[in-house]
């Protein structure tokens, strides 16, 4: 290892779907994150190591921070501010709108408690003209004092080396945290359970998404064979949610699961045999319990 590695912790944070999931895909070179067009698809703190020759940044993916409106909102801000507390660095996602909104400002204000370097990404700079990008640019440099401001597309893979450099110079010297061939501590089952939430948000309609949680019954290899059975079950709110889900004859149902099949054969480099149940849970987003039944632990923050 070289004598002047460096490693530490990145939170990144923003507003819910500024890109956050969709720049750590990108860095990692794999998908881990899941990724939709529809807010509070992270729900909890999601780690991902990145490790190269210079050093280890293992990134934390965290909920937007947003005013909550049931307990599930409650527990997603909860974990946000609660990584801010425990890393090196801060890199703060927004979008390329010279109109700074109540949200970032919100944001703007809890950076305020914290004496930790932060670095700003205007993130999907491939969709605005250069000249707006300077105003923006201004517009937050005047908001708050950033270590460093960086324009980048996420998608693209514009600039993203920038913004590991720069995270570079801010990190401390130190031996890595993880075997360089991790990518993420998130058990398999998790990931599994998040791939299905997504290709469940993807085909579903605005109002449903929200309320859905996804638990994997059971994940294991046939014997002898390279055969994974998977018995997965999509909780929903409602029983009309559970029609909608399920679809005509099942087409949803065999929708989500055949594209959710296709990924996690990718991720596991196995054959997937995968059943989907659906169930209804009435309000499990106010109710404790349910919460923790479904991976979202206060306890555990």
């Amino acid at each position: 290892m070289k004598e002047n590695f460096k490693s530490g912790f990145v939170a990144i944070i923003g507003r819910p779907n500024v890109g956050k999931s969709t720049l750590m895909n990108h860095l990692i070179g794999q998908k881990i994150a899941i990724t939709s067009k529809k807010p509070q698809t992270t729900r909890n703190k999601i780690q991902t190591v990145y490790t190269c020759e210079d050093g280890q940044i293992i990134f934390l993916d965290t909920p937007g921070i947003h005013k909550a409106k049931n307990k599930l909102g409650e527990y997603m801000v909860n974990v946000a501010e609660q990584t801010l507390k425990d890393v090196d660095v801060i890199l703060w996602l927004v979008e390329p709108t010279t109109y700074i909104g109540a949200g970032e400002k919100h944001i703007a204000e809890q950076l305020q408690k914290t004496s930790l370097p932060v670095i700003l990404v205007i993130n999907k700079v491939d969709t605005v003209k250069k000249e707006e990008i300077l105003q923006v640019i201004d517009n937050y440099r005047k908001l708050y004092d950033f270590a460093e401001i960086i324009p980048a597309s996420a998608l693209r893979g514009q600039n993203t080396k920038d913004i590991v450099d720069s995270l570079f110079q801010y990190m401390p010297y130190g031996p890595m945290f993880y075997d360089e061939d991790t990518v993420t501590d998130q058990p398999q089952r998790q990931i599994v359970a998040e791939i299905i939430r997504e290709k469940a948000l993807h085909a579903l309609d605005e109002e449903i998404p929200h309320g859905i949680a996804v638990t994997i019954e059971k994940m294991r290899e046939r014997k002898g064979q390279r055969i994974v059975d998977i018995e997965a079950t999509i909780v929903c709110e409602r029983d009309s949610h559970k029609g909608i889900i399920i679809g005509k004859q099942g087409s949803m149902l065999k929708k989500i699961g055949s594209n959710a099949r296709f990924e996690i054969e990718k991720m596991l480099e196995e054959k997937v045999n995968l059943k989907i149940w659906v169930k209804v849970k009435k309000d499990w987003r106010d109710s404790d319990t349910l919460m923790k039944n479904f991976g979202y632990n206060k306890k555990e923050i």
